[in-house]
């Protein structure tokens, strides 16, 4: 076996003795890493980072939702997202990481939304000095950093005019579009709002004649591009609200009305009007036109009985005109008679909140709210709280549903070559065009791939995304390539589909572990881990598992740096980091004082714990001990030795064990064959002490090269078993095994 590249697979491959991967690959890979090279290298321990006082509860086992804080190289927090609470860990440098902050409520003074129930399902998207925060049951909420240790909450905003007269937020016809909307005036407070048949929201009980808990109240109304804000609501059809502007609308056609020679019948193009006949408007600030002047073009007027069309309709002059002309000039329409053109803000508690959030060519990208599941809103360029479309310049505000025949609720957005759309039924995309950004004008959305996206965030790695497909039971890569001209989603976890069972959690370090390679952690949902490294060039994937005496609770990539939670086996939530090779986790690293060492950091009396320790040079591992009434460890019996420092923590156990030992003989193939391994070479590194199939082996300077071990026993599937259960360092290259036949 030259190496592990392919990791651990699936016990359904040990018939496969005829393919390469059969002879790179192993039954088990625990607590390894593959390394580029083939070889597998025990894992870092867990260095210990902070505690969060909270004990695992079978029925609610995420309590803390991991997101990361970049601002800069030196700037680098861990977010704790959890029940109405947040907390800030800022890692002060390679080895200290520290609580800098806790935030439970906004600026305002209101509990934070977050609930235990839906922490999976939060998504985050960062911009500088300030990360945004969604899901659909509350308003995206903003965390700006202060200072470097100070954070605030606040609710998103979106911007307005400057007269505060409209807010440029999205909007959106959720009534069937025969259904009316009557206002009783055109300005002013207190205006009743009528609607043609049952809309409103009636959540409770009615207290004075008002539904005082609907979610309607404090809802904007948008007549035509006027503002109306709900301020009760009476009934299913009759609601309250204040005019916030005058209710009016601006034509969007330059010169909109045509007169007839010897006519007052004036014609007026007024796209998507939702007028009828006989109701009542008032023209403002048309110029003469065909013979009629101002004072009979604009004022008070009536629609004729008859409505032309859609977008036009007829009133009548005080004058006849003496000529057919289009004219008018710019043109506003008050009225406040009944409409099919109004339309409601899309973000509400009675129409849910955005799901999905990312940034994407300098444009804020919202994705899915509970009435829109399936539609994207991208701000105006640099303007990420503008969502106004404007007259669809390219700079304008966009919105996008994605019309593929089914509703594909969005659960993640990621910004790469394009802007990918991960929903629950499948894969999308808004293509980025060459040279072109995305703008309204040429903005869409386009279907790809069917599986659809579990509640885990996707990341990328080697110049794809990986995500979770729906039912958790397979990872896909989703890259684009040249030969389709599309995007593909090849699953990435066929060969080790065992290690793949409803991943909770993943992140990707780049170049972490001390090696060039980027990794994929998993955090499944029973509290077991894996961990994926891809090579696209040498066509090579791997899956190891990571097992700890706890269960992983959670994992958030920093760069170079993996920060996971655990419960440890006392049942409580930490913090820590993979640092340091040496085979602790939820180890303390600390000075040795007078033969002691002070645990109570993490560790408390008659608990049980590995010592390894080191004089700046060499590591030893003196074994277990008990954690004594101070909370200290008690290292007398080996005064003298000349350590300083000690690591103390949880030894963990790092195991390979090979596929079945077969080879094609004169005969044929030994498959199934009664046969048995009489000697196996391993090649090794830096490798002080192990086991091969139960034989224990240790060196004070460590095996390094290739080292002969005899074995015994016959097996229709002989294997090799070589593990490690002292927390040192092991890296083991390959092996040649002598087989007898």
């Amino acid at each position: 076996m030259n190496s592990f590249q392919y990791g651990e697979v699936s016990d359904s491959l040990i018939m496969r003795t005829d393919t390469a991967i059969y002879a790179g690959s192993a039954q088990r890979v625990e607590n390894f890493l593959v390394m580029a090279e083939g070889s597998v290298k025990k894992r870092f321990g867990l260095r210990y980072a902070a505690s969060y006082n909270l004990t695992y509860d079978a029925s609610n086992p995420n309590k803390s939702h991991l997101t990361h804080f970049i601002y800069d190289d030196n700037e680098q927090y861990v977010v704790s997202i959890e029940h109405q609470k947040l907390r800030f860990f800022r890692l002060v440098n390679s080895t200290t990481t520290s609580l800098v902050d806790t935030v439970t409520a906004d600026t305002s003074n209101a509990a934070l939304p977050f609930d235990q129930d839906y922490l999976s399902q939060i998504t985050t998207a960062q911009y500088g000095d300030v990360l945004f925060v969604c899901h659909p049951l509350f308003a995206p909420r903003v965390i700006t950093r202060t200072s470097l240790t100070n954070f605030d909450v606040s609710t998103f905003t979106f911007d307005s005019r400057a007269d505060g007269k409209q807010i440029y937020q999205p909007y959106n016809s959720f009534q069937n579009q025969a259904v009316t909307l009557d206002p009783s005036k055109v300005s002013g407070d207190g205006a009743t709002l009528t609607t043609s048949v049952a809309y409103w929201d009636l959540t409770g009980s009615a207290t004075n004649g008002n539904y005082t808990s609907s979610k309607h109240v404090g809802v904007t109304i948008r007549y035509h591009e006027s503002d109306i804000e709900i301020v009760s609501v009476q009934s299913a059809t009759q609601a309250t609200g204040n005019i916030v502007s005058p209710l009016e609308v601006r034509l969007a056609v330059i010169d909109p009305l045509r007169t007839t020679a010897g006519s007052a019948l004036v014609e007026v193009t007024h796209i998507a009007h939702g007028f009828a006949g006989g109701e009542a408007i008032t023209i403002v600030g048309a110029t003469a036109i065909g013979g009629i002047n101002t004072s009979n073009i604009n004022g008070a007027r009536t629609i004729s009985s008859t409505i032309i069309d859609d977008n036009t309709y007829t009133y009548t002059a005080g004058g006849d005109a003496s000529s057919a002309i289009d004219g008018g000039g710019n043109v506003k329409i008050g009225t406040h008679a009944p409409t099919r053109g109004w339309s409601e803000q899309s973000y509400s508690a009675k129409r849910g909140y955005p799901a999905a959030i990312t940034f994407h060519e300098n444009r804020l990208v919202f994705g899915g709210t509970l009435a829109e599941p399936d539609t994207l809103w991208m701000s105006k360029i640099g303007q990420f709280f503008n969502f106004d479309v404007g007259a669809a310049d390219d700079i304008d505000a966009i919105f996008l549903t994605a019309a593929t025949g089914e509703v594909n609720e969005i659960r993640y957005l990621v910004s790469n070559r394009d802007l990918q759309v991960f929903t629950a039924s499948n894969e999308l995309y808004v293509p980025t065009y060459l040279n072109q950004a995305i703008t309204p004008t040429n903005a869409q959305i386009r279907k790809q791939t069917p599986f659809g996206a579990e509640f885990v965030e996707p990341v990328s790695i080697d110049g794809a995304t990986i995500f979770v497909q729906h039912g958790g039971k397979s990872i896909r890569e989703y890259l684009y390539t040249d030969t389709e001209d599309a995007y593909t989603a090849t699953s990435v976890s066929t060969l080790s589909s065992h290690l793949i069972d409803n991943p909770a959690s993943m992140a990707v370090v780049h170049g972490g572990f001390e090696l060039p390679d980027s990794y994929a952690f998993f955090v499944r949902v029973g509290g077991e881990a894996a961990i994926f490294s891809s090579n696209r060039a040498e066509k090579r994937a791997s899956w190891t598992r990571v097992t700890t005496k706890g269960r992983f609770a959670g994992v958030v990539a920093l760069r170079n740096r993996l920060f996971v939670n655990v419960y440890d086996e006392y049942n409580k939530l930490q913090l820590c980091e993979f640092s340091g090779d040496v085979g602790l986790d939820m180890y303390l690293f600390k000075a040795v004082s007078n033969n002691l060492v002070d645990v109570s950091d993490l560790y408390t009396n008659t608990q049980v714990v590995d010592v390894v320790v080191t004089n700046g040079t060499v590591e030893s591992h003196l074994g277990s001990f008990t954690v004594n009434s101070a909370n200290k460890v008690d290292l007398t019996a080996y005064a003298g030795h000349g350590f300083t420092h000690a690591y103390v923590g949880k030894k963990f156990t790092a195991k390979i064990v090979t596929n079945p030992i077969d080879v094609n003989a004169a005969s044929g193939p030994q498959t199934g064959n009664v046969r048995g391994v009489s000697s196996v070479i391993l090649d090794l590194k830096n490798a002080r002490s192990l086991k091969v199939n139960g034989r224990t082996f240790s060196s004070l300077s460590g095996f390094n090269g290739k080292k002969e071990v005899r074995v015994l026993g016959y097996s229709r599937d002989p294997q090799i078993t070589i593990e490690q259960t002292d927390p040192l360092p092991l890296q083991v290259n390959g092996l040649i095994a002598e087989l007898i036949i």
